[in-house]
């Protein structure tokens, strides 16, 4: 866009004022000059003085004129793939909010698109989605890409127990930016999140393990090896297919937080809720191209960061505490779900049998030259300690 300006009347005046004078002094020059009886040869000089004078006032005029180009920046677009509904809290209580406050806080020059749904990637090929700039934002599931990521894996441990949402998503962000794996390095992570502890959901009932034996169990990540270990047979597939695989009868239960109940609609389709709080949590990432956040201005990365911590704090590590408590009462009382709580010595039976997961976790650390018993106890210790804050 091309911006000019106009000299002032003031420049136009002054202008004006050396014009006369000058035009006066030729005036008595060449009066001057017939006085000598020079005429012709005045006329000539005087014509050549004006020329020149005009020449050089024009000049002057003209580089009075400024003329100045403002550069516009054209806003940054990015399109946002998630594998939520557009109805589901992930998209309207976080993703649209946190999206809008970016937006002004760049003034406008940074815009985010979502696309809930899987209506541009299916949820296991977001994040390589986001590597490869098919997508310039994704939101999914680490354990949708099992082995993918194999330190994050320790966040989603059989055996560490976790109070709430809250408590386990402060322990996963706090966790990775002390131990920053490589394996999170090819994109720019924003913020993680985390369901915190999770459940069985079936369509039969799960009183004890003898129950579990060769039940067909939708899970993912490690969460399919923890069930493997207790004897059930684990069916990977996306929370965005759970639902018609239990209607169909695929498979005969779900391992996850208590708000696919409601927000996955899966207390139509399942019947019995087992608690397992030491079994399951799941870690969601919302990630950035590395080129689209390179091409953000500093100022506006900065800005984008202060969103991001405001929005990690205040709506995502709740996130799920909040829809666990409305999914309960809509299974309970809305659908007629029974609640299942295992006798102290079950629980101990199915903790005893998933905790060589862990140590599985720690040899496989130390194959790949990591100290898996530091990344353990630094989950642990981070767990003990945001627990306390998050009762």
């Amino acid at each position: 866009m091309m911006l000019r300006y106009s000299v002032t009347l003031r420049h136009r005046h002054l202008a004006l004022s050396v014009f006369l004078n000058s035009y006066q002094g030729v005036f008595l020059l060449e009066k001057e000059m017939k006085q000598m009886k020079k005429e012709k040869s005045a006329r000539i000089i005087v014509l050549m003085v004006f020329m020149v004078l005009s020449v050089v006032l024009l000049a002057g005029c003209g580089q009075s004129e400024t003329t100045s180009t403002a550069v516009v920046t054209e806003p940054v677009e990015l399109k946002l793939a998630h594998f939520f509904p557009a109805t589901h809290p992930a998209e309207v209580d976080l993703i649209q909010p946190w999206a809008a406050a970016i937006e002004e806080a760049t003034e406008g020059r940074v815009i985010i698109t979502s696309y809930p749904g899987q209506s541009l990637l299916q949820a296991d090929a977001i994040y390589d989605g986001v590597v490869n700039g098919i997508t310039d934002i994704g939101l999914s599931c680490f354990s949708y890409n099992r082995g993918r990521f194999p330190v994050l894996e320790v966040f989603e441990l059989p055996g560490i127990i976790y109070a709430n949402s809250k408590s386990a998503s402060e322990v996963a962000w706090a966790g990775i930016k002390e131990l920053n794996p490589t394996e999170i390095q090819d994109t720019k992570l924003m913020m993680v999140f985390t369901t915190g502890p999770g459940d069985l959901y079936t369509k039969v009932p799960v009183r004890t393990l003898e129950d579990l034996q060769g039940l067909e169990i939708r899970a993912t990540g490690l969460s399919a090896k923890t069930l493997t270990t207790l004897g059930a047979t684990p069916v990977a597939m996306a929370q965005s297919e759970a639902y018609e695989s239990l209607s169909k009868g695929v498979v005969k239960g779900n391992l996850g937080p208590i708000e696919v109940l409601q927000g996955w609609k899966q207390a139509e389709v399942t019947d019995y809720i087992t608690y397992t709080p030491f079994l399951y949590n799941t870690l969601f990432y919302i990630t950035i191209n590395l080129d689209k956040w390179n091409s953000i201005s500093a100022e506006d990365q900065a800005a984008i960061e202060q969103i991001n911590e405001k929005f990690f704090n205040e709506v995502a590590i709740g996130l799920w505490d909040k829809q666990n408590e409305s999914a309960l009462k809509y299974a309970v009382e809305d659908n007629g779900m029974e609640t299942i709580t295992l006798p102290q010595e079950e629980q101990e039976r199915w903790i005893e049998l998933v905790a060589p997961v862990q140590n599985d976790f720690v040899e496989q650390m130390n194959q790949n030259g990591l100290d898996g018993d530091e990344i353990l106890n630094t989950v642990l210790d981070l767990a003990d300690q945001y627990n306390q804050e998050h009762q």
